[in-house]
């Protein structure tokens, strides 16, 4: 497969042997035997890793990873590892990247790599005072932050600007300093909090005040993430169907009740991507959902309407602080492996991708709830789960699960009398 023939278009793959799935992938972009090995291994971050990256290690927990197919980001084809746990996420960017694919994909963009240090100052009785002292030291403060991490500034990210806020609070004014700084293929908590403590002490020389809290923020509204597709009406059903989303979107755009599952679907298909390679979840979830409620009211992170000739039209835009190197992304080999699936070579263009996903993970939501009913689909699927739960094995599991699904009952105690009664016959 030469690079000008890639595609991720690959019917049939979801009928693959996983060893055949991985063969294929391992095809596609080009893995190396150590890669593909670490990818087959069942059990695959060894126990010495493992009590180093966190605390009081007694064991680890294996989540499947999957490749999401049909997906293409700026014109390119790509194949997307997503690590999860639940049915139907995966197949869902699956099916609605088909449904676009023709069309031209996915078009996505960056605000930047920009990320915020907060140090919050108290104590200071002349608040407004204090905030023009620190913002006259903005040279001195872009020294004290590039001095902390000459390598960074070596990869062209630094210091970048100030911002000095005076916030009211119920124990009286404080003065919060923003350090905006570039942490370019870093997500960049690390950087930029040793930025923030190391000029505290400084701070409080300046104001008389004292400085306690000195971290980043996770709504990182300046490093923003942006996709937009378009699905012709003939891809996706008709005009009941384009229609019958709309109005779900709708519903999410005014109601907080909805709104908070509309965006959790998002996030299943966003935080498997941000999981499989490495990167932080709580971070890209808390940064998300406090974007959503940035105007004072929680709403969608996606925007869906009708085109000119009738297309329907999604887009999407939410921070995603991730990087490629540092912490798991950089250690973990399924990280590195899955990175190596992605292709990517900066951490803006994983962004990039992470939105498209999010935004085809809202499509397959909302056609399924404006049709079907999200149940069927997930459903199906699920009955796996529930038939091995149920004690299936092998081909018991196949048979006792479409069994379930034809009579409806998709529950562990039909499950396990089924079984029993297949067992007996």
């Amino acid at each position: 497969m030469t690079l000008s023939n890639l595609t991720s278009r690959i019917p049939g793959f979801h009928r693959m042997t996983t060893a055949e799935r991985l063969e294929a992938v391992a095809a596609f972009s080009g893995l190396d035997e150590a890669s593909v090995a670490q990818l087959g291994a069942p059990g695959n971050i060894d126990a010495h890793l493992a009590d180093h990256m966190i605390e009081n290690v007694v064991a680890t927990l294996s989540i499947p990873v999957g490749v999401a197919t049909n997906m293409r980001v700026d014109g390119r084809d790509v194949l997307v590892p997503m690590a999860t746990e639940e049915s139907s996420v995966v197949a869902a960017v699956c099916n609605s990247a088909r449904q676009c694919y023709d069309a031209g994909g996915f078009t996505t963009s960056v605000s930047g790599n920009l990320m915020i240090a907060q140090v919050q100052l108290t104590g200071v009785t002349d608040p407004e005072a204090a905030r023009l002292r620190i913002l006259e030291r903005c040279d001195e403060i872009a020294a004290i932050c590039d001095g902390c991490d000459p390598m960074l500034v070596r990869l062209g990210g630094g210091f970048r600007d100030l911002e000095v806020r005076v916030l009211p609070t119920r124990g009286g004014p404080m003065v919060v300093t923003h350090l905006i700084v570039d942490t370019r293929d870093a997500m960049g908590a690390n950087a930029v909090n040793t930025m923030a403590e190391t000029l505290a002490p400084s701070i409080e020389g300046w104001t008389g005040g004292r400085v306690l809290l000195r971290i980043l923020s996770n709504l990182a509204d300046r490093r923003l993430a942006r996709a937009r597709a378009t699905w012709p009406l003939d891809a996706i059903g008709g005009a009941a169907v384009r229609d019958g989303m709309v109005s779900a979107y709708h519903f999410a755009e005014a109601d907080p009740y909805r709104a908070a599952t509309h965006n959790k679907g998002i996030m299943n298909g966003i935080s498997a991507v941000v999981l499989a390679t490495g990167n932080d979840t709580r971070a890209v979830e808390a940064g998300a959902h406090a974007y959503a409620a940035r105007h004072g009211r929680y709403t969608s992170l996606t925007s869906w309407e009708v085109t000119a000739d009738g297309s329907l039209a999604g887009s999407i835009e939410l921070p995603l602080p991730v990087g490629l190197v540092g912490g798991a992304t950089k250690i973990h080999p399924t990280a590195r492996a899955c990175l190596k699936i992605l292709g990517v070579s900066t951490a803006a263009e994983l962004a990039r991708i992470i939105a498209a996903v999010g935004l085809a993970q809202n499509f397959g939501a909302m056609k399924a709830l404006a049709t079907t009913g999200i149940q069927k689909g997930h459903m199906a699927l699920h009955a796996n789960n529930v038939a091995i739960a149920a004690g299936a094995v092998g081909e018991e599991v196949p048979r006792l699960a479409a069994l379930l699904v034809e009579r409806r009952q998709v529950r562990q105690d039909v499950a396990a009398a089924e079984l029993e009664r297949m067992r007996a016959g």
